[in-house]
């Protein structure tokens, strides 16, 4: 098992992009993230406790129902013939496939403390992704941002870990994102809606879909297509946010500059500060409570955390 010491030991080259030797040194602590557990502790407050419906099933046979057993796998067809209730008995299939989904859209390359939502969403993707190479299961996914996006087709082996890596390095919006180029918020929900779209087109039942994003621009298309993915196959919302997203900062002056904007802002009003954290707890309720209503299990990532540790956290530990 990785230990606290080793976990602080691992060290990466740069806040604002990510490399793939740093992503390399996550397969490590990503033994210890069990994706195969049956129940998640999201991290976010007032959020539920879910249990996972478990990887892909393949029928076993049917025996007599039992008190205890979930109503819902009753063999109808064997209860109909023998006028006694049956239930049906399933085993893992081996070889899951695994969905690990990006998000690399400009909105994501913004941090105030710790590193870009979209470098934490990269290390929470390669940790994702070793710990299913660990577990024996396929992986694939889906990596988009404003200007591309990459489906992969779930293969087996380390092969399939790496690969993965080295799409998420090499995709072309972190050139976007480093010319500074703007896209307006329609361009970014039409982009978040045809990921989505894809991603309904792609997976497959029985699969776990990890979609590690802020989730700005999710509107009524892209939940349609996402409340479709998770009718078959579990997904977990992987939900990255920044303090001043959730927060303005102490009353002050504060300057503000990326490529293309240098803006001052002055937090000294008592009720600006207010309306802008309830704005934040008004959107970060409504989409739990969307995640909710369709069974997606949530997790909360913050720009500063170690996704490492949440994973671990959220997911729980297995040993090696």
């Amino acid at each position: 098992m990785i230990s606290q010491r080793q976990q602080q030991t691992i060290a990466f080259d740069s806040p604002i992009s990510i490399d793939q030797a740093d992503l390399i040194k996550l397969a490590g602590p990503a033994r210890v993230i069990a994706l195969d557990v049956l129940r998640i502790n999201s991290l976010q407050t007032g959020a539920y406790v879910s249990h996972f419906k478990g990887r892909g099933m393949e029928f076993d046979e049917s025996r007599p129902y039992q008190p205890g057993d979930d109503p819902r796998n009753i063999d109808w067809r064997v209860t109909a013939r023998s006028r006694e209730a049956y239930t049906k008995l399933f085993r893992e299939e081996r070889e899951r496939p695994v969905l690990v989904v990006a998000d690399l859209r400009s909105n994501m390359h913004f941090a105030t403390q710790g590193c870009f939502k979209s470098v934490i969403a990269s290390r929470a993707a390669a940790l994702i992704s070793w710990a299913a190479h660990h577990r024996g299961d396929r992986l694939g996914g889906l990596i988009f941002g404003d200007t591309s996006h990459l489906e992969l087709r779930p293969r087996l082996g380390r092969q399939a870990a790496l690969h993965y890596l080295h799409q998420l390095v090499s995709h072309k919006d972190w050139d976007h994102a480093a010319a500074g180029t703007a896209t307006t918020r329609e361009h970014r929900e039409a982009v978040f809606t045809q990921a989505m779209a894809a991603l309904r087109r792609v997976v497959r039942p029985g699969s776990l879909v990890v979609v590690i994003s802020d989730f700005v621009g999710l509107q009524r298309n892209a939940q349609a297509y996402l409340t479709g993915v998770a009718r078959h196959s579990e997904v977990l919302a992987v939900v990255v946010s920044d303090r001043l997203e959730r927060e303005l900062p102490p009353p002050g002056r504060y300057r503000m500059v990326s490529n293309e904007q240098d803006i001052s802002i002055d937090t000294f009003a008592r009720g600006a500060r207010e309306e802008y954290a309830q704005a934040f707890v008004k959107r970060n309720d409504e989409l739990e409570t969307f995640l909710h209503r369709y069974g997606i299990h949530s997790l909360a990532l913050s720009t500063d955390d170690d996704p490492i540790s949440s994973l671990q956290k959220a997911l729980g530990r297995r040993s090696r």
